[in-house]
Formats: C-alpha cells, sequence, structure tokens
C-alpha cells in the first residue's frame, strides 16, 4: 500500500528548513531482539533506528535517534533539544513510570514530544499503568511492537505540520 507523503512541517520563524525529529530510547532497550521477545519482539533497536532513519527520509525530515540507561543522559540530551529538533520520541521503558526528571526535562524545553512504548503498559503489570511523563506529551503509542516508533513518526510529523505559524 502507497503511503501519501507528508510535507515536512516548517518551523516557526524558520525558513523551509528540514524537520529534525529526536528519538531517545531508555534503559535496557539495547537488549531488544534477545530481551524478552514474547514482549518486545525480536527486531533490534539498530534495526528500528534504521527503519525510523528510512522513513524519516521518505517523510523529508531528520531522524536522530539515541539510548543510554541512563535518566540524567536523557534528561541532558532532552535540555539540549530546543532549538536543534522539532520534535521527540520518548520510549523513556521503566523511566516513565518513575521519573519526574524526564517530565521536567520535557515541560522545559517546550518541544513537542510522544510517548512511545513497544508493549501496552496499561495491558501489562499495574505498576506500569500510571506514566509519569504522559501529562508533558502531545501524544502516546504503544502495543504495536518495534512498529510502535514509526506510527509515533507518523504521528508526530503529521500533528506538527497541522500547527499554525
Amino acid at each position: 500500500m502507497a503511503t501519501k507523503k507528508a510535507p515536512a512541517p516548517a518551523r516557526r520563524g524558520a525558513p523551509a528548513a528540514r524537520t529534525r525529529i529526536l528519538v531517545l530510547s531508555g534503559p535496557n532497550l539495547q537488549l531488544l531482539g534477545t530481551r524478552e521477545p514474547d514482549v518486545y519482539g525480536r527486531e533490534t533497536l539498530a534495526g528500528i533506528h534504521a527503519r525510523l532513519r528510512a522513513r524519516g527520509a521518505e517523510l523529508g525530515v531528520q531522524v536522530t535517534a539515541r539510548q543510554s540507561n541512563h535518566e540524567g543522559r536523557l534528561c541532558d540530551w532532552i535540555g539540549g533539544a530546543r532549538g536543534k529538533f522539532d520534535g521527540i520520541l520518548l520510549n523513556a521503558a521503566a523511566y516513565t513510570h518513575t521519573s519526574l526528571a524526564l517530565l521536567d526535562a520535557i515541560k522545559a524545553v517546550a518541544v513537542p514530544c510522544v510517548e512511545v512504548h513497544l508493549s501496552n503498559p496499561e495491558a501489562r503489570e499495574a505498576y506500569r499503568h500510571a506514566s509519569r511523563i504522559a501529562p508533558a506529551c502531545v501524544a502516546k503509542v504503544s502495543g504495536f511492537g518495534a512498529d510502535s516508533y514509526l506510527l509515533a513518526l507518523d504521528g508526530l510529523v503529521r500533528w506538527l505540520a497541522s500547527r499554525p505559524g
């Protein structure tokens, strides 16, 4: 099925620059492919990042993908996103349920962020049902395995394109 190419959204106050999306993945996601494949699938994070870059090229957006097991490093990357990235996809993994620091970082930079999960947290253990970062995110995509990242990218690009100004 052919997908209609979404136009690259223009950034406020900038000429027709290429839209830049920062993709951040949190703790233990470097183990994808071998970590609980019945829950997270068999695709590696490197494979997901390659697919995101390819989809970004189709959409006319630049994708920069990073992973860290360290909450502070994720906060640093989010804190440095303002003026460098137009949107963020964040799979905070376990930090989703615990990190006020990530919540504060997302709120502080005011760069639109989409929460991403491979599995559906609400269908899992009760302690995974609450997201600390959700109040700072414009949307959430979960439960579609590795495709959650791609669906989130498509959604964020469309969301950015629909914003006035």
